[in-house]
C-alpha cells in the first residue's frame, strides 16, 4: 500500500524511512517533505502545505493512500485528522479535540487534576499583572509557559524573578501570538527529564523505548529552550520496572480520562516526563505527536515493521497485537543547527558533507531544515540536521554521531558536543 506523511522535519524524515522498511509498504509521499525526503528511494515530495486539508485529501484518495501519518502539532491542533477521516482516509494521529492535550497547557492541566496523574502544580492567567504578582508570591525558580502552541520554545525556566516576567510580559504581548493569550506558570521540579512516546489505539496503549532529548540551546542545559538538539534512546534513566509505573499511573490514566471526555485518541500520545530524585515520574507536558528528535533516535531501535503498527492503532486491535520487537543497543541523534537559532536565523547556506557522513558505519542523517535547489542542498530552517547513529553503548552511538558530524559544513552551523552528559550524572 501507498502512505503518506504530512510534515517537512527530521522527524517526517525518520517516519517514512521508516515506514518504508514495512513489507506493506510500496512507496511513500511526504507534503511537503524536504530535501531529505526528496532523495529517499521510494519517496516523492509534493508541494502542498499542510494547512491545505482539501488538497491533501484530494490526492490522497486519487492516489490510493491506505495511512497518512500527521507528523507535526499545528495540523493536528487544525482538525486535519477529523477533516480527512470525513473524507474516508485512514489517519494516524488524534482529533482536534485529542489535540488540545497539547494544544492547550491549560486544558491539559485540568485533565491531568482530574485523573489524578502526577503533575506539577500550575496556575492559569490572562493577564500580566496577576501572573506577576503569583510569581512574587511563589519565589523563584518557577516555570511560565505560553498555553498554546509555539514550536516548542513557548516554555521559559526562570531562576531569576526578572526572567520569569520578561517571560510572561513577552507572552502577554504577542511574542507567541495567540498562543500566549495564556499564561501557566508552575511548580518547577527537579530531577531527570525523560520522554515517553507511547501509541494508542483508543483503548490500549503501549510505550514505546523511554528517550532523553535535550532543548537548550547551550551545552549544559544553558540558554533559551528549542525544538530539542539531540536524543538517545533508551534512558537508564528509566527502566522497565519505571516504564511499567508510567503505564500504570500516567498512560493508561490519561488515556481513560479521554475516553471519559468523549475522545478516541488514536495515534502517539507523548507523555514528557521528570523523573524526580525519588524516582517517582511527573508528567511536564503532554504532546499529541511523535517528538523530535526522540522519533530520531527510537525507530531506527523498532524491529517491528512501523505500518503494521499503526494499522492496529487504525483498526482498534492493539490489544492483539504481537509485543514490540527492538533492536538491541542504543541510538543517539546530535542536531546542527543555523546560526542565530533559536532566534533569528539565515536560510539558503549550502550543506556540504552528507554524502562521506552517511557512509560512515551505523550512522543515518535525518534531515529537517533543508530543501534542494537543483543538486546543491541548502539549508531552509532552524535545525538543519539529526546525525543518528547505533552503538552498543550510549558513549558508542554518540561517538560515531559525533565522528560523523565532523564531515558537514554549512556557514553558521552549530551543534552541542554534549549530548548525553546528563547520564553520566545518573
Amino acid at each position: 500500500m501507498r502512505a503518506l506523511v504530512v510534515g517537512s522535519g527530521g522527524r517526517e524524515h525518520a517516519l517514512a524511512w521508516k515506514l518504508l522498511q514495512s513489507p506493506t509498504i510500496s512507496g511513500i509521499f511526504c507534503i511537503p517533505g524536504n530535501g531529505g525526503t526528496a532523495t529517499l528511494a521510494g519517496c516523492r515530495n509534493l508541494a502542498l502545505a499542510p494547512s491545505d486539508f482539501e488538497g491533501i485529501a484530494r490526492f490522497a484518495l486519487v492516489n490510493n493512500c491506505a495511512l497518512v501519518v500527521i507528523g507535526p502539532e499545528q495540523p493536528l491542533a487544525d482538525g486535519i485528522t477529523d477533516y480527512l477521516t470525513s473524507q474516508g482516509l485512514n489517519v494516524f494521529g488524534p482529533t482536534q479535540s485529542g489535540a488540545q492535550i497539547e494544544a492547550s497547557k491549560a486544558w491539559a492541566k485540568a485533565l491531568m487534576y482530574s485523573a489524578q496523574i502526577p503533575t506539577a502544580q500550575a496556575r492559569v492567567f490572562t493577564e500580566a499583572a496577576p501572573a506577576i504578582a503569583y510569581v512574587e508570591s511563589q519565589g523563584i525558580p518557577i516555570v511560565v509557559k505560553a498555553d498554546g502552541l509555539a514550536a516548542g520554545k513557548g516554555v521559559t525556566v526562570a531562576h531569576s524573578l526578572e526572567t520569569a516576567i520578561t517571560a510572561i510580559e513577552a507572552a502577554f504581548a504577542g511574542e507567541f501570538g495567540a498562543a500566549g493569550h495564556r499564561v501557566v506558570i508552575e511548580d518547577y521540579l527537579t530531577g531527570q527529564e525523560a520522554s515517553v512516546l507511547a501509541v494508542t489505539d483508543g483503548h490500549t496503549i503501549r510505550p514505546l523505548l523511554p528517550a532523553q532529548d535535550h532543548k537548550p540551546i547551550g551545552e549544559g542545559d544553558t540558554g533559551p529552550n528549542t525544538g530539542g538538539m539531540g536524543a538517545y534512546a533508551p534512558t537508564p534513566v528509566v527502566p522497565p520496572s519505571l516504564l511499567e509505573r508510567i503505564q500504570q499511573e500516567i498512560l493508561a490514566p490519561t488515556l481513560a480520562a479521554l475516553r471519559q471526555q468523549g475522545i478516541l485518541y488514536r495515534g502517539v500520545l507523548y507523555a514528557g516526563l521528570m523523573i524526580t530524585p525519588t524516582g517517582d515520574p511527573k508528567v511536564i507536558e503532554f504532546n499529541c505527536r511523535f517528538g523530535d528528535p526522540e522519533t530520531q533516535v527510537v525507530l531506527p531501535l523498532l524491529k517491528t515493521p512501523l505500518a503494521d503498527l499503526m494499522q492496529a492503532c487504525l483498526e482498534e486491535r492493539l490489544d492483539q497485537f504481537p509485543p514490540l520487537q527492538w533492536h538491541t543497543g542504543t541510538a543517539a541523534c546530535v542536531v546542527a543547527v543555523a546560526g542565530g537559532y533559536p532566534g533569528a536565523y539565515k536560510r539558503g547556506h549550502s550543506i556540504t558533507g552528507l554524502e562521506q557522513a552517511e557512509a560512515a558505519e551505523d550512522v543515518c542523517v535525518f534531515q529537517a531544515g533543508t530543501q534542494r535547489q537543483g543538486q546543491q542542498l541548502v539549508t531552509h530552517g532552524g535545525r538543519v540536521l539529526g546525525i543518528t547513529a547505533l552503538g552498543d553503548t550510549i558513549d558508542g552511538a554518540l561517538a560515531k554521531a559525533y565522528d560523523a558530524m565532523t564531515y558537514i559544513h554549512f556557514d553558521g552551523m552549530y551543534y552541542r558536543r554534549d549530548i548525553g552528559y546528563r547520564i553520566k550524572n545518573h
